[in-house]
């Protein structure tokens, strides 16, 4: 089970349409760390590249012993309520791992090719020089993907491929689905989550990912 955490605490800076609904509160997130301790079967990781990452999550993750990667925008790094350079360093050195959400946040079904230099190419060296490693893995922004991303990240060399599409995954997969954590989220949300869903649920939701994997029609 892979958990996405978006942004944590009182937004920093005026957040996108739609932002509000995957920003959580300090205690939410203490609660889906607290249920997630000693537990190795679930992955934390974080999308957007936000301050909170540092100042919010760093320190509680340290505190229960816990790992998690981030997902950083290359192209957005030192904006107001962002990570900085230093920021990314900062999370390296305590461990963490960096992965790539790209450069500016796009659909990555409507980019240009020039676009995809950018979000593919100069994104994945900006990050690796922070890193000290190769970055080599992305989430993709907004989970928008079809048959024509997937194969212009494996042209990218890209490693693993982290998507939305809630519900579990297949530790050695390389397309990775992800639960995020939503703004109204409780006890009986974290719970549901990380339980085994029913069979109709799974059979959906293999379904959606099917339909994402081959639509495309240029």
């Amino acid at each position: 089970m892979n958990l996405t955490v978006h942004g944590i605490g009182a937004a920093p800076r005026p957040l996108d349409p739609g932002e509000a609904g995957t920003w959580v509160s300090t205690d939410q997130f203490e609660q889906v760390l607290d249920a997630v301790v000693g537990r190795p079967n679930v992955c934390l990781t974080f999308d957007d590249g936000n301050a909170s990452d540092l100042e919010i999550a760093l320190p509680r993750l340290l505190e229960r012993g816990l790992a998690a990667e981030f997902f950083v925008l290359a192209g957005l790094l030192g904006e107001p309520g962002r990570l900085d350079k230093d920021g990314v360093r900062e999370l390296r050195r305590a461990g963490m791992a960096i992965g790539s959400h790209g450069w500016a946040h796009r659909d990555w079904r409507q980019l240009t090719d020039e676009e995809a230099a950018e979000e593919l190419v100069d994104a994945h060296r900006v990050l690796s020089e922070l890193a000290g490693h190769p970055v080599n893995r992305v989430a993709i922004p907004f989970g928008s993907y079809d048959r024509h991303v997937l194969r212009r990240l494996r042209r990218a060399r890209v490693a693993c491929a982290y998507t939305s599409d809630g519900g579990r995954a297949r530790p050695a997969s390389w397309l990775q689905a992800r639960t995020s954590l939503r703004h109204d989220l409780d006890v009986g949300w974290v719970t549901r989550a990380l339980a085994s869903s029913p069979l109709k649920t799974r059979g959906r939701r293999l379904a959606a990912r099917t339909v994402k994997r081959l639509r495309g029609s240029r």
